[in-house]
């Protein structure tokens, strides 16, 4: 029944052990015959039972050892993943920067705190309202100027007060000549108060919010002409004695003209402090865009040569008359909400 087994011959000497005729380098398991049958196994199968429980127990066991480390190892190498991981994630948060827990909120996600509206015509035409809501919170000093004007509590009123300007970007209101007692107080004094009040919050807010201010649908008032050169000084005679005065050239804005942006305007992020932004009617806002201007002509030669002869200042007051509407854009009614 079995082919090629190899047979264990026992020595016929009770006192001397028998004599392997295998070579010693072969495991216990490789006498064990390839047949499954039990009596041929145990009649070739020269070890007792006690060998081969201690033999199986031990394999058990290094089995079991085997099972033991590779579990261990799993272990450690899921210990070191984590390490790793956790490492990496330090490490890249501590490229970014620290958040500050003390910044100030995004200047363009201001929450108004009141709403005002102009009422439009174009050429006697009613062409629609538009809403705006202001930054009371953020800007005091600019919304109590803008409020009060639209209320009429100045005095006076933007009602029957027509739009100067028209440009790509915005558009341009002539704003007031005068605007109440205040202004008449402070120029009686000599200063300018209430202007200076604007410009001191346009400085904390050109400080605080970095990048363009003037984004579209954003309404600011104009507060300082960037353009405007410093004062020249001049001897004068005060009381039989000569003084050196300075000399103001122009006039600074006085806080009422405002500007409404169609588009990103960055070009008035030097002279306009931004209020509030429209919350409706914009489109109202884009029919004033689309009225036809006077075309500027600056680089012509003609007006190069008709400068030179009028003289610079007759040039300057030509060049107001550029980007003037054609038509009426008349503020016709307005108020708080």
């Amino acid at each position: 029944m079995l082919q090629n087994h190899r047979v264990v011959r026992f020595s016929a000497q009770p006192f001397n052990p028998p004599t392997r005729t295998i070579a010693p380098s072969l495991s216990p398991f490789q006498l064990i015959p390839n047949s499954p049958s039990f009596p041929i196994l145990k009649q070739q199968c020269r070890l007792s039972r006690r060998e081969l429980t201690i033999f199986s127990n031990s394999c058990l066991l290094l089995l079991l050892d085997g099972s033991r480390a590779r579990a261990e190892d799993d272990v450690a190498n899921t210990k070191e993943n984590l390490t790793f991981a956790e490492d990496v994630a330090n490490e890249s948060n501590s490229d970014k920067p620290e958040e500050n827990l003390t910044t100030t909120p995004s200047c363009t996600e201001r929450k108004p705190t009141k709403q005002v509206f102009l009422d439009i015509s174009i050429d006697g035409e009613p062409v629609g309202r538009i809403t705006i809501g202001l930054y009371g919170n953020e800007v005091p000093a600019g919304v109590d100027r803008f409020s009060k004007i639209v209320s009429g509590a100045a005095g006076i009123s933007y009602r029957r007060k027509e739009f100067v300007k028209i440009m790509p970007n915005y558009v341009q209101h002539g704003g007031l000549r005068s605007y109440g007692v205040d202004v008449e107080l402070a120029t009686r004094t000599g200063s300018n108060l209430a202007a200076d009040t604007l410009v001191q919050e346009w400085e904390r807010e050109y400080e605080r919010c970095p990048g363009t201010k003037n984004l579209a649908g954003s309404i600011g008032i104009i507060v300082r002409n960037p353009s405007k050169p410093p004062p020249k000084l001049k001897l004068v005679a005060k009381q039989g004695k000569l003084e050196i005065d300075q000399e103001e050239v122009g006039t600074d804005p006085n806080g009422t003209e405002f500007v409404i942006a169609t588009k990103d305007a960055p070009e008035l992020d030097a002279s306009t402090l931004v209020i509030g932004r429209v919350t409706r009617g914009m489109e109202v806002v884009q029919r004033i865009g689309q009225v036809k201007t006077v075309q500027e002509n600056t680089g012509s030669p003609y007006f190069r040569r008709v400068a030179k002869l009028i003289g610079d200042k007759r040039a300057v007051v030509a060049e107001r008359g550029f980007n003037r509407p054609y038509s009426k854009v008349i503020v016709t009614n307005c108020g708080l909400m």
